[in-house]
């Protein structure tokens, strides 16, 4: 376990995963997907009402309450603001947005300041971290298999623009088939890397180490983010072409290879 307590990690992997569904929702309008992240959502809403709870019946002079759960309580207020505007006010991005702050108070709060015990940065920098790889490893994972489907559409695409028939096109799904995988592997993929790479920013920050925020890795990697979200919701809000999403998609995930070519050189993991 990442934390010491089972509940925050509940907590923490609960809110992870209701992002994921919101963010596919946020950006593909899809109603299945914000149920499942509404409901997500407040699972984390009770376990941290529960704990509150007990909290304040440990602690009933609130004026000795450490940061943990004063910031707990701002993660937990966050989340009752953002459902009761999904319930009631329908205003749908606001209510992705005031998760995403939500989910990075708990996740700095979590691993910064333990129940209390006081731990060393380089001790905070070190467990985010740990999540950090954890999400970077699914997040590679997703996107590596979206870039598959990226590169088969673009290959399937100018087979049947040119009329070059040939056994293989005829043993590949069609153009349909590939690009809702293609889109659904890199939407799964981005938001795990968006929170990969926060993660990994907040323990930059949290050690002190400002520099490491201009190292090559750091920046090729935000930069992929970006374009990596700004692909999605131009494929989606703007009607995009298949094929321009798919030359983006590889793109995108060339700079994320690059990122691994030039590990040896980059001071981030090195200090990590």
């Amino acid at each position: 376990m990442i934390t010491q307590n089972w509940l925050y990690d509940a907590m923490l992997y609960m809110y992870a995963l209701s992002l994921l569904f919101y963010f596919s929702d946020f950006v593909d309008r899809n109603r299945q997907a914000k149920r499942m992240g509404t409901g997500l959502l407040i699972f984390v809403w009770v376990l941290q009402t529960a704990f509150l709870i007990h909290r304040i019946i440990s602690h009933i002079n609130l004026s000795f309450m450490s940061l943990f759960e004063y910031l707990l309580f701002f993660s937990w207020l966050l989340i009752t603001i953002s459902l009761v505007i999904s319930r009631f006010f329908r205003i749908e991005f606001i209510v992705f947005f005031v998760n995403v702050a939500g989910f990075a108070v708990l996740t700095l709060n979590l691993f910064g300041i333990r129940s209390g015990v006081s731990l060393e940065p380089w001790q905070v920098a070190r467990e985010l971290l740990v999540v950090h790889v954890s999400l970077m490893i699914c997040a590679y994972a997703a996107l590596t298999i979206g870039a598959i489907f990226s590169g088969m559409y673009l290959f399937l695409h100018g087979r049947l623009k040119s009329r070059r028939w040939t056994k293989t096109v005829q043993r590949l799904p069609s153009l349909d088939v590939i690009n809702r995988s293609m889109y659904r592997f890199v939407l799964i993929g981005t938001p795990l890397l968006t929170m990969s790479l926060a993660i990994a920013v907040t323990s930059i920050m949290v050690e002190g180490r400002y520099g490491l925020l201009l190292d090559l890795k750091v920046i090729v990697s935000l930069i992929a983010m970006v374009f990596y979200i700004w692909n999605m919701l131009h494929y989606r809000w703007f009607d995009s072409p298949s094929w321009k999403t798919a030359r983006w998609n590889l793109f995108c995930f060339a700079l994320l290879l690059f990122t691994l070519v030039i590990n040896e050189a980059s001071s981030f993991h090195s200090w990590s």
